[in-house]
């Protein structure tokens, strides 16, 4: 059962006047007089909304990307063009602020709780005549491959944490059920479909070689009276990952089965993919 995240781009187009003795001036905008003032303006917060904690930084690249908005392309194309993979960002476009901290002000004005969301942490411009086009950003932060037995572990508390109590899956009610344990076997068929659709740029339970949980257990060694897999694309992080199942009708149901007593996890990672990060969860039951 899969389940997929793609990066969503949130798009906020605001076109502003400034004061109107300043419409006919055009900003004189510095890269790190507009980011100072945006942090200035990120740690007094505004509108009731509390300060940021999070300074932003300069990233060249949401720059491009601010140029090719401002010059008609989408957003998210625009991203894709620059090489810039970002779970979330926004554009927000002003008109007639003549300096640095009068933007900065302005688009907190427009969008208080935008300016202030900690999960931006990169940013970039893009000046022309009066307009000014700005990209925040949250960057891709994906796990990191060192830190697999630990995910692993992680997931598996979860899972187990999730099996100990009765819930409902959907419409479907699933008592609770035994802890599962961790199986190498079943890791490593967890590892290969993972590693291969992150390769690829695909999200299917079916691989390559048409192959399917079942074939990829077999390969393993792995004999088993009962398998399941669980498959999800975009999560940077376990908790994510399996709160994503569980939301999930039929993943829930997958995870809740109480005939299974083994566990197997992987994730693998190639940002110029479409999913980014590729999660594949196998459950079994050996003879």
């Amino acid at each position: 059962m899969g389940l997929s995240i793609r990066s969503a781009t949130a798009v906020l187009l605001g076109l502003m006047a400034g004061m109107a003795n300043a419409q006919n001036k055009s900003p004189t905008v510095e890269p790190q007089a507009l980011l100072q003032a945006f942090n200035n303006v990120r740690a007094r917060g505004c509108s009731g909304i509390p300060a940021a904690t999070v300074p932003l930084q300069v990233d060249q690249r949401l720059s491009a990307a601010a140029t090719r908005t401002a010059a008609g392309t989408e957003l998210v194309d625009a991203l894709k063009a620059v090489g810039y993979r970002s779970p979330r960002t926004t554009l927000i476009a002003l008109s007639g602020y003549i300096d640095a901290p009068a933007i900065a002000q302005g688009a907190a004005r427009y969008s208080c709780q935008t300016v202030m969301d900690d999960d931006y942490k990169q940013m970039g411009f893009y000046a022309q005549g009066p307009r000014v086009w700005i990209v925040l950003a949250a960057p891709f932060l994906p796990p990191r491959s060192t830190d697999k037995d630990q995910i692993e572990a992680r997931v598996l508390f979860l899972v187990n944490e999730a099996r100990s109590q009765a819930r409902m899956c959907g419409n479907e009610s699933m008592a609770a059920a035994q802890s599962v344990r961790l199986n190498g076997k079943l890791r490593s068929a967890s590892a290969a479909h993972a590693e291969d659709m992150a390769r690829y740029s695909y999200f299917s339970h079916t691989g390559r070689d048409g192959y399917h949980v079942s074939e990829r257990a077999n390969k393993t060694g792995y004999a088993w009276r009962a398998i399941g897999e669980n498959i999800a694309s975009g999560q940077l992080n376990a908790d994510l990952a399996v709160q994503g199942w569980l939301k999930s009708p039929s993943h829930c149901t997958n995870l809740m089965m109480p005939n299974y007593t083994e566990m197997g996890l992987a994730f693998a990672v190639n940002p110029q993919s479409d999913g980014g990060v590729y999660w594949v969860q196998v459950f079994g039951l050996p003879k």
